[in-house]
């Protein structure tokens, strides 16, 4: 009985499996993650030999195939054996099972035939195994000896209770360690910080004198109708939000630093030896350190809601604050003052401009309607056309009439002649008089023109005329409107509170700036000691 190709197949590749765990059967530790792996090997010349065999062997397993359906020739001539479609491998692998079966064959063929008349199939999977078990038996591995241990000691529930005691006794003391630590750490990192801060609040600060005032930016009312956006708005904050808020930006701004430097002394004021080193100003110090302290002593906020810009100023001393804080006022008035008169003559010199472009094209739109009338002869060009069309319609009246005559003759069986020519002629002379009369309108005659060119022409004058005028007498509402506006639209700053000198310090806030630097002292411990908890941690692991 022939082997089936496909067992024979699964069992090449078996021996093959085999065959290279016994060649290398130590497996090459893996890469680790930091080395590269190693780049696969090219394919040998051996491998390219094995699959140009794989590749013809298909061919004579289907040709043995064929044969076991016909004819059954002796199993053991070699023309049978060839006839079989055996792989270079298969035969390979017959010779070294013959030679494991103390069989010397003088071919691979020869193989095959000796071992199937001693009833051996080369090609089955006990006899490959068989045939590597030999090789891969010796590179198995070994089993080792394990040392004997020696028996614990035996031990006592006293023993047990003493370990634990000791164990206890190791925990404590390390929580006590840790506790100590702990409260050594906060006492040096938290509680020290926050003494020191909380002396200098109580005991060196230097106390500061807040002077408050209020003030409110409004508008005089507008001369807009009650329907339209002025009035709805006039009177409200919605129409000086913008000027508050340009007041406050330049009440907080350098120049008005500079300019109550210059007018009462700003930073010779807070260069004063009697206040304490951290809030003094060093006596050749910038602009930009005075400015900073400019900022934190001169408080300027706004309400958008009620419109009102509250204004505080902190000095050394009460008089010295309400000084600045009335400089400031008076800053601000003036800069109030400063921006309306802007606004008004940007309005007036708009309106004036507008009004004077608007008559000059007005001017140029006349001249040109004028120009026209001239070089066209025509004063009206409706006119014209309506007399044109008057006297279109009245012959076209009389050519209706000749032609109904016409028509009447000409039922007759036998009409006068000289009648039909007379009406024939007077319809050809009307016809021609019709014709000459709308050509006057369509082409142009001796000026060069038609009457519709010329009526065009002067429509569009006309039209260019109407709307310069239309746009001059807007132009003009708008110059009246704005000259108004600009008479009657006057912003002034009205103080609602006045500064008045105080009798008690504001700042520093002792007990709050001390609670303050305590959280932040408290806060900063707390993420130094996360964030070396987790590096431990990570180190650790």
């Amino acid at each position: 009985m022939l082997p089936d190709p496909d067992a024979e197949l699964q069992a090449d590749n078996a021996m093959e499996q085999a065959m290279r765990s016994a060649a290398s059967p130590e497996k090459p530790p893996a890469p680790s993650r930091t080395e590269k792996a190693p780049a696969p090997e090219k394919p040998t010349m051996q491998a390219a030999a094995n699959a140009a065999a794989q590749r013809t062997a298909k061919p004579r397993m289907a040709k043995a195939r064929h044969m076991r359906k016909g004819s059954k020739p002796d199993p053991d001539s070699d023309a049978a054996i060839l006839a079989e479609g055996l792989t270079g491998r298969q035969l390979r692998i017959a010779r070294r099972v013959a030679n494991r079966h103390g069989l010397d064959p003088a071919s691979d063929i020869e193989a095959v035939r000796m071992l199937r008349k001693k009833g051996i199939d080369p090609f089955t999977r006990e006899t490959i195994l068989d045939l590597v078990s030999d090789k891969s038996r010796k590179n198995l591995p070994q089993t080792v000896p394990q040392p004997q241990v020696a028996s614990p000691e035996v031990t006592t529930e006293a023993d047990i209770a003493r370990e634990v005691r000791k164990i206890q006794q190791d925990i404590a003391r390390r929580r006590r360690l840790k506790m100590t630590l702990l409260v050594a750490r906060l006492a040096f990192f938290v509680l020290l910080p926050t003494a020191l801060a909380g002396y200098y609040f109580f005991r060196m600060a230097t106390p500061m004198f807040a002077t408050h005032s209020e003030f409110v930016i409004q508008q005089a009312e507008s001369q807009a109708g009650p329907g339209g956006l002025g009035g709805m708005f006039s009177g409200t904050m919605l129409a000086t939000t913008q000027d508050a808020v340009a007041v406050q930006s330049y009440l907080t701004s350098r120049e008005a630093m500079l300019r109550l430097d210059a007018d009462l002394g700003f930073r010779d004021h807070f260069s004063s030896p009697e206040i304490d080193a951290l809030q003094r100003l060093d006596a050749d110090a910038t602009y930009e350190d005075a400015y900073d302290i400019y900022r934190k002593r001169v408080k300027i906020s706004f309400d958008p809601t009620e419109g009102i810009v509250r204004m505080e100023v902190a000095a050394a001393d009460p008089q010295t604050s309400k000084a600045f804080s009335e400089a400031l006022l008076s800053y601000a008035e003036q800069q109030v003052d400063d921006l309306t008169q802007r606004l008004r003559a940007d309005q007036m010199r708009g309106a004036r401009e507008s009004f004077d472009d608007a008559e000059t094209m007005v001017q140029a739109a006349q001249t040109r309607v004028l120009d026209l009338q001239q070089a066209r002869g025509v004063l009206s060009a409706d006119l014209e056309v309506s007399s044109l069309m008057s006297q279109i319609s009245t012959l076209e009246v009389e050519l209706n009439t000749e032609k109904l005559r016409l028509q009447e003759l000409l039922v007759n069986a036998q009409p006068n002649q000289s009648r039909v020519a007379i009406l024939e002629g007077n319809i050809a002379r009307l016809t021609r008089l019709i014709e000459d009369l709308r050509g006057q309108m369509t082409e142009g005659g001796s000026s060069g023109a038609s009457l519709a060119r010329i009526s065009g022409e002067l429509v569009i004058a006309q039209a260019d005329l109407e709307t310069r005028q239309l746009m001059l007498s807007q132009a003009l509402q708008q110059l009246e409107t704005a000259r108004i506006e600009a008479n009657r639209q006057v912003r002034y700053l009205s103080t609602s509170v006045s500064p008045i000198a105080p009798d008690e310090a504001s700042y520093p806030r002792a007990f709050e700036n001390t609670f303050l630097a305590f959280l932040v002292f408290a806060g900063i411990y707390l993420m130094i000691s996360l964030t070396a908890s987790i590096l431990r941690e990570q180190v650790s692991s």
